[in-house]
């Protein structure tokens, strides 16, 4: 019937017109003729001459054929209709009978006996595009995303433990094309496929990573993993922050994720990742990449977050295979389970670096050497530890810290070689002195990952190292690139390249941004923090170095004034997440009094400023919290101050 009624719909135009042509026609004769009246006769317009010659014949033919067309029209029409009727019928009845044989597949794949997981919401304080990592370490197949972004955004506590390492199974299919390629798996690479969907909530995004693992974070690798209780905190790769509460190092769920292989014909788009695999090579004019399996995926549009490598000494790669198994260049999960496990069996690890990452395990490992008497000794060609960024009284101090953990350091030492000698490792020193130890960690710094640069043609920064990169972080009109691989321009500081997790979260989200068109440049100053235990920290921005001429203002410690007590404050384990948000528009200074100044050997708390030609280009919070968004301020107004005292009373430090 309602067939019928469409067809009628269509045909009734094409009958009226014809009809009023006819009465038009009618009319028009008796206008022209006046011997002939208007009203004339029905039979004498069908039998008379006039009635059968002339204008009135073609009309009749016209309507004749319109009836025509328009019965063969609707013939087909409704044939038509009718095909499609029973195709749609048959489609429906085949998904039926394929979607009742996938479920009794999976229903006798699945054991006999499965725990139920349960879930438990934990708020947080989450930027927008790198959320907080409350999640478990991924299992193998990951399920869709969920459809709405927000739903997305909050991260979930399980406890369900980790899977094996390799969560991607062997036979899953790698999808041809993706609009979205985001070559890397850390840091970086997520906040711009959270960015991605953010903006582009139905955008299919692609993350290939040689990595193992789903996207994680790893500033808790040499922090906070390692004052765990936990003894299977390998394992589940949770741990308790300064504040108590509990969470993984991902960022993400599993079901975060979609199967790769479901991400062309996924409805809504999603974020899947590809685990264990290398982009190998780079076809920049022909928009395709090709892993190290041969396997080629074409894409719209490209990021290139590949971060970095661990460095190592050159007399150690020298030395041989013997002394390089008894090495560790630590950066990856893997590296942080493969030492927890030597700090476990050997009797003494030497740590060569006096950085953030060498400062950071040497207090780690010499927290727990108090109680398995193990000896952690830490070289380093400074005087002391961070003798880089710190300027020398502040480094001393942090040494004397670092002794009091545990750690016997070896400042000013320049290694000249490396032996392995009846099971042991000797280092020599080129000042003569010999170091015996079972292990060694390396943690020399970090060098960008530009492996793809030659295939691709790509720029490479003779000074700084890393893709060069314009303004809105771009190497080519469809390849942008982020994280430590990144060599940008920062309006206020020059060319530079940052090695730390706030620039990773806040150039990932800008690289997704621009990915999907927003077209904005880079002119956020990143913060990085690093924590000698519970007890001492601090937040940095800009250009610290130890070369520049430093102003430091302290003041008297309280039981506040520790990187326990400022999560326990903020609610959040990483401290730039809850800053990345934050700005400062006019900050108000104490008109509290400064006090006496404190004895020269007590630097509780306090403010350094770096300057540059009189301007401040570097600040460092040390014990000082959720203060930053004031120094990125000051940083970006560039204005010279006659009395740095005066600066520090907007941080509030000697208020109690």
């Amino acid at each position: 019937m309602l067939k019928c009624r469409t067809v009628w719909k269509k045909l009734a135009p094409l009958a009226r017109s014809s009809s009023t042509l006819c009465r038009q026609n009618v009319k028009r004769t008796g206008l022209n003729n006046g011997r002939i009246p208007t009203c004339v006769p029905a039979a004498n317009m069908s039998t008379g001459p006039g009635g059968l010659g002339g204008d009135n014949l073609k009309y009749t033919i016209m309507v004749g054929a319109a009836c025509v067309g328009s019965l063969t029209y609707a013939y087909f029409l409704l044939k038509g209709d009718q095909k499609r009727y029973q195709e749609r019928i048959e489609e429906i009845t085949t998904r039926s009978q394929r979607s009742s044989k996938e479920e009794a597949a999976t229903v006798q794949s699945e054991p006999p006996a499965v725990e139920a997981t349960q879930t438990e919401a934990v708020p947080e304080s989450v930027p927008e595009a790198a959320p907080s990592p409350e999640e478990p370490s991924p299992p193998a197949a990951p399920a869709e995303e969920p459809a709405a972004p927000a739903e997305a955004a909050a991260p979930s506590e399980t406890t369900a433990p980790p899977p094996a390492a390799d969560s991607t199974p062997a036979s899953l299919k790698v999808p041809s094309h993706t609009p979205y390629l985001l070559i890397g798996g850390g840091t970086a690479s997520f906040a711009a496929a959270r960015s991605i969907r953010a903006r582009d909530p139905g955008a299919r995004v692609l993350i290939v990573t040689d990595e193992p693992d789903l996207p994680y974070m790893r500033p808790p690798l040499s922090k906070e993993l390692w004052f765990s209780d936990d003894p299977s905190v390998t394992e589940t790769l949770r741990f308790k922050q300064w504040n108590g509460k509990e969470r993984s190092i991902y960022f993400q769920p599993p079901s975060f994720y979609i199967n790769s292989e479901e991400l062309a014909s996924a409805e809504n788009g999603g974020v899947a990742v590809l685990t264990g695999k290398k982009v190998v090579h780079m076809d920049v004019r022909g928009n395709k990449v090709k892993l190290d399996d041969d396997t080629e995926i074409s894409y719209d549009k490209c990021l290139i977050a590949t971060g970095g490598v661990p460095r190592n000494l050159q007399v150690i790669e020298r030395a041989g295979e013997e002394v390089m198994k008894k090495t560790t260049l630590f950066r990856k999960i893997e590296d942080f389970k493969s030492l927890d496990s030597v700090s476990r069996n050997a009797k003494s690890i030497t740590i060569i670096g006096g950085g953030f990452l060498g400062s950071e395990l040497a207090c780690a490992l010499g927290r727990r050497s108090t109680e398995s008497g193990l000896e952690v000794i830490q070289m380093f060609p400074e005087k002391g530890n961070m003798g880089k960024v710190l300027p020398e009284y502040l480094s001393n101090w942090t040494t004397e810290k670092v002794k009091r953990e545990g750690v016997k350091v070896i400042s000013e030492a320049l290694v000249k070689s490396v032996t392995c000698k009846d099971d042991k490792l000797e280092i020599h020193l080129k000042d003569g002195r010999l170091v015996k130890t079972d292990h060694i960690v390396a943690a020399v710094g970090l060098e960008p990952n530009v492996d793809l640069a030659k295939s691709a043609g790509l720029e490479v920064d003779s000074d700084f190292g890393g893709y060069r990169v314009n303004a809105e972080l771009q190497a080519r009109s469809n390849i942008w690139v982020a994280g430590d691989a990144a060599c940008f321009y920062d309006i206020r500081l020059g060319r530079r390249r940052v090695e730390h997790h706030d620039h990773a979260v806040v150039s990932g989200r800008l690289a997704g941004e621009n990915m999907t068109g927003a077209s904005k440049p880079y002119w956020h100053q990143s913060m990085f923090w690093s924590d000698l235990g519970p007890d001492v920290g601090y937040e940095a921005i800009g250009i610290v170095d130890s070369s520049l001429p430093t102003v430091g203002v302290f003041a008297k410690a309280t039981a506040k004034d520790t990187p326990k007590a400022a999560t326990e404050k903020s609610g959040t384990g990483i401290r730039s997440e809850s800053e990345t948000e934050d700005t400062a528009t006019s900050p108000v200074a104490s008109v509290t009094p400064l006090p006496p100044v404190a004895h020269k050997d007590d630097y509780g708390k306090g403010v350094i400023f770096y300057l540059r030609d009189k301007v401040v280009v570097g600040i460092i919070l040390w014990n000082v919290f959720n203060r930053m968004p004031i120094a990125r301020k000051i940083i970006k107004d560039g204005e010279e101050h006659a009395d740095l005292n005066e600066v520090a009373k907007l941080f509030n430090i000697h208020e109690d």
